[in-house]
């Protein structure tokens, strides 16, 4: 039983969401609530997010290696036609 209990809260505070979820079921006036959910909600939403410049920045060296794939195929078209 001593084990279970600091188990249980561990597993409790691990999680983000049941942890947002909890502080805005408390709030007694429904409108507060609801704008407390659509806080959390988006706060998540914004975590979840990946990051912008890790993506461009593989967007731009895919499209900087298909520029110079292009090249040496055209390249190498020139060099050898019907060997």
């Amino acid at each position: 039983m001593k084990l279970l209990l600091p188990l249980l809260l561990a597993l409790i505070a691990a999680s983000p969401t049941l942890a947002i979820e909890q502080n805005c079921r408390f709030i007694p006036a429904k409108a507060e609530r609801e704008a407390c959910y659509s806080r959390q909600e988006a706060e998540l939403a914004a975590r979840r997010k990946p990051s912008p410049t890790a993506d461009s920045k593989y967007m731009e060296t895919m499209q900087q290696m298909r520029r110079e794939d292009a090249e040496v195929y055209r390249s190498l078209r020139s060099i050898c036609r019907g060997c």
